[in-house]
């Protein structure tokens, strides 16, 4: 939510106002309500509203409308398509983003089960250049040879719906029944970057909306 309020004063500017924030925050709302699907679809949580399917969907959809004649400028003005645009790429950053570096999504799904993260770090080595510990493009050793392809896969797979589950506020406990009293843990910031980021967010989209509110 602290992304898309960013997102939000950068894209639209003067344009942003509360309905602007509600809409965009709304759609980071949207997206977890699959921790409720969960409940009755086994592996739903960060799979059946977090697939990347929805916002290349939605830019696909978008880019048809402007192509044949334009229906959502016309009804809704150039503001209404720059929010649009403005909520495909919050949809796509800031809500399946930060869980694809956080334990993994799975961005193809329904098209393709599997679970992947990006997990690792980017750095600048005077011995070893650029090193990057995202993706194995190591080649494998044995087994008749590889070109590393599948070391990349493996090092970003998590497994399928099946296999995966994530435990929520909402299902402590996937595919386990819940004995005695359960916790339940919603995380606001899980580290101190992610409490920069929440502060930060909430500082940026207040303050853009006070000045345009002045103007």
């Amino acid at each position: 939510m602290a992304l898309a309020g960013l997102f939000g004063a950068a894209l639209l500017g003067p344009e942003l106002d509360r309905r602007a924030v509600a809409l965009l925050v709304g759609l980071c709302a949207f997206a977890d309500l699959d921790a409720v699907l969960g409940l009755v679809v086994t592996g739903a949580h960060r799979a059946a509203f977090h697939t990347l399917l929805i916002p290349l969907a939605a830019a696909a959809l978008l880019a048809y409308d402007r192509r044949t004649g334009g229906r959502l400028r016309a009804r809704y003005g150039g503001r209404g398509e720059r929010l649009a645009w403005t909520g495909v790429v919050v949809y796509a950053f800031a809500v399946i983003g930060p869980d694809l570096a956080w334990n993994g999504v799975n961005v193809l799904y329904p098209v393709h089960d599997q679970f992947v993260a990006l997990s690792g770090e980017l750095r600048v080595s005077n011995q070893r250049g650029l090193v990057q510990t995202f993706v194995d493009l190591s080649t494998q050793q044995g087994g008749g040879g590889g070109s590393g392809v599948q070391a990349a896969v493996d090092s970003v797979s998590r497994g399928n719906t099946s296999e995966t589950q994530y435990a929520t506020g909402v299902n402590p406990s996937p595919g386990e029944p819940d004995t005695g009293p359960v916790e339940r843990t919603f995380p606001v910031a899980r580290d101190g970057l992610d409490l920069l980021l929440v502060v930060s967010g909430t500082v940026v989209t207040g303050a853009r909306l006070w000045l345009n509110g002045r103007n």
